[in-house]
């Protein structure tokens, strides 16, 4: 009766110490987006240039005072991840910013005058939330730890032309590993730091869809630069989308008035004078122009500083 109390005794023990164990092996659960309908087909409309004007970390995580204010690391990492998932759409065209002065440095270097081109829209964005949590689970013969990193991300869509914020959106990401071992056997967890990256991507990526339909909602406009030979000269061409057959609208702008209660200034909807037919497209990067025949309305005479095109049906 003894030896079979201890038996039990023993068994309870061992049931008891492995109680903790979930799996032998160490995983990895990172969030992953879901990714819009409107994503996965092919575009038809004409590419907007967007620019990323500053991707701060607002958080301690990170910061150091070792570092001065231009080697926000984590800032960084997330526009480069932004700029990687809205290139990798194909809807736009993406201008850069942060490295700027790099790039005139550059130029200056090879004796060359840098061009810049100016964004329709800016995205200003912040990682208000970055940290991790590990926990652990000791039994007398087993170990368990867990190791979870969250981020969450804020953008903002600014449209240029007006200064007003038209979009906003949060995105929050997790990534965690898990090890256990029974016995001694098993998985051992130092350290992961690939956690704090692959919750950052998971938060970016969350946003990323409703940021980029956003973006193909807002209006498309161009200029015309002038008139020859009773042709119209448009800025932009292939690389935005633009070919022979298409069809714009050229409107003449509205009135602008103020809004006593924001003080925002508002463009009051403009009125369609006549219809533009793309001939050819020519140049290249932000050299880009589009020959055009009028189909419709009068432009003899018309102050172009006071027009623009856009797309047929857009307003």
């Amino acid at each position: 009766m003894k030896i079979l109390f201890s038996v039990l005794i023993l068994a309870s023990l061992v049931l008891s110490g492995c109680s903790t164990v979930t799996k032998p092996n160490s995983n990895k659960v990172a969030s992953e987006p879901v990714v819009s309908p409107t994503l996965q087909v092919e575009s038809k409309g004409l590419k907007r240039k967007v620019a990323i004007a500053r991707f701060t970390n607002e958080t301690k995580h990170g910061n150091s005072f070792l570092l001065d204010e231009h080697k926000d690391r984590i800032g960084k990492q997330a526009m480069d991840i932004l700029s990687a998932r809205l290139s990798e759409t194909g809807k736009f065209i993406m201008l850069e910013r942060a490295d700027l002065e790099r790039i005139n440095k550059e130029a200056d270097l090879s004796g060359l005058k840098t061009s810049m081109v100016g964004a329709d829209y800016l995205i200003i964005g912040s990682v208000s939330e970055f940290g991790r949590n590990s926990t652990s689970e000791v039994g007398i013969f087993s170990r368990n730890k867990k190791q979870v990193a969250n981020a969450t991300v804020n953008v903002r869509l600014i449209n240029v032309n007006t200064g007003q914020i038209v979009f906003s959106e949060e995105g929050s990401g997790i990534s965690g590993s898990e090890a256990n071992s029974v016995f001694g056997v098993g998985d051992r967890a130092g350290y992961n730091s690939s956690l704090d990256d692959e919750a950052l991507s998971a938060a970016i990526s969350k946003l990323t869809s409703n940021l980029v339909e956003n973006l193909m909602d807002m209006s498309w406009r161009s200029y015309i630069l002038q008139e020859q030979e009773g042709s119209y000269i448009i800025a932009g061409g292939k690389e935005q989308g633009i070919k022979a057959g298409d069809e714009f609208d050229v409107v003449k702008a509205g009135k602008k008035i103020t809004n006593p209660q924001t003080g925002i200034e508002i463009e009051l909807p403009g009125e369609t004078i006549a219809t533009l037919k793309v001939i050819q497209t020519m140049g290249s990067a932000q050299n880009e122009i589009s020959l055009c025949q009028l189909e419709t309305g009068n432009l003899k005479g018309a102050d172009f500083a006071s027009l623009y095109v856009q797309e047929q049906g857009e307003g």
